[in-house]
């Protein structure tokens, strides 16, 4: 669209200007700022400190290969879901960096905006990083809090987001049920008892992980956040003076965090270069340290032994939930195991 409306400048300010530029160096300044490249990176609601970190690198190297073509890259973010749904609803959004396989699978389900294959695109099925739930307790542990067990007692709140909207509150749901299955043996009705009291000690459910955070540490409510084990470190770095805590249990989840560029509006809006050099950058070493001091876990040997994360037994969604199809329509979907705890909790 900006093409014709240079070309069109370029003739009419030729015949006024002609005196002191030529029409053909105008032009040639003109189709130079055009080159200008921009991505808009969807991505979940606590990212913000890591993609900016990660953006200025990029930018730089990016600067510096394509001359004249500028870069600029803007970050959208919320729950990760609720992300989803505003590219189907007409955001355009260049390349998606969530927090769950199924906001990234719905853009192709619902939008055609991406392949079926996309997971087989880039490495570790699309995920550069990785990461699991932890816990941010108040200073000095008042509640004695250390494993998933302690969260059911009756004199400890919880906070973390509403699994409705939010992919880290999906995961902080499959977490505690997943922990409470091995714990039991398997046995269902236990875990459905341990789920019932755990989502029945849930203070506020914010629809993302920020809104999450924003409750625990600026309203002060809750015992414990519950969240990435990323965002509960850097929030203890934010607030240093608070004291606060971060327990990782001995039993958690694997977040995987998907990335993937959309072919659609790569196309459309001729960024298709950027977008998939932007996505591959991010497993470079550069980029995979710089997530490490995030607390973001990656695959790289050298670099995890470098970093100091706390021992866990990780197990896989689909190892103990079968697909993310079923997790959401048994978990998630109206009148899943989810509503029908939250109805009983209320009993």
């Amino acid at each position: 669209m900006h093409e014709p409306e240079y070309d069109s400048g370029c003739e009419m300010t030729f015949s006024v200007t002609k005196r002191f530029l030529s029409g053909t160096a105008l032009c040639l300044l003109l189709t130079a700022s055009a080159q200008a490249t921009e991505l808009l990176n969807s991505s979940y609601d606590v990212s913000r400190e890591l993609f900016t970190a990660l953006n200025a690198p990029f930018i730089k190297q990016w600067d510096e290969t394509h001359p004249g073509d500028k870069l600029t890259l803007r970050q959208s973010h919320a729950g990760s879901s609720k992300q989803a749904l505003a590219i189907l609803q007409g955001l355009k959004a260049d390349v998606v960096t969530y927090n769950q396989v199924t906001d990234v699978q719905i853009l192709h389900d619902r939008g055609r905006l991406l392949p079926a294959d996309w997971q087989t695109r880039l490495p570790n099925n699309s995920s550069p990083f990785y990461s699991t739930m932890a816990f941010l307790v108040r200073k000095g542990n008042p509640k004695q809090i250390h494993s998933w067990n302690d969260l059911v007692r009756s004199d400890v709140k919880l906070i973390f987001p509403n699994p409705k909207t939010s992919g880290n509150g999906r995961y902080t749901w499959l977490a505690a049920w997943g922990a409470a299955e091995l714990a039991n043996h398997g046995d269902r009705a236990k875990t459905e008892q341990f789920m019932q009291r755990f989502v029945k000690n849930v203070e506020v459910f914010d629809t993302g992980g920020r809104g999450a955070t924003t409750t625990f540490v600026e309203r002060g409510l809750g015992d414990v956040l519950i969240s990435f084990e990323s965002e509960v470190n850097n929030i203890r770095q934010q607030y240093a003076s608070q004291g606060y805590e971060v327990v990782v249990p001995d039993v958690d989840i694997l977040a995987e965090f998907p990335v993937a560029w959309l072919d659609k509006n790569v196309q459309q809006n001729h960024s298709e270069e950027a977008a998939k050099a932007y996505l591959n950058y991010l497993y470079t070493p550069t980029a995979q340290k710089i997530m490490t001091q995030f607390y973001y876990r990656v695959s790289n040997p050298q670099l995890m032994a470098q970093a100091t994360f706390p021992q866990t037994e990780l197990f896989r969604v689909e190892d103990r939930f079968g697909s993310w199809e079923q997790v959401m329509k048994i978990h998630f979907a109206s009148g899943g195991e989810l509503d029908k705890l939250l109805a009983a909790g209320r009993g």
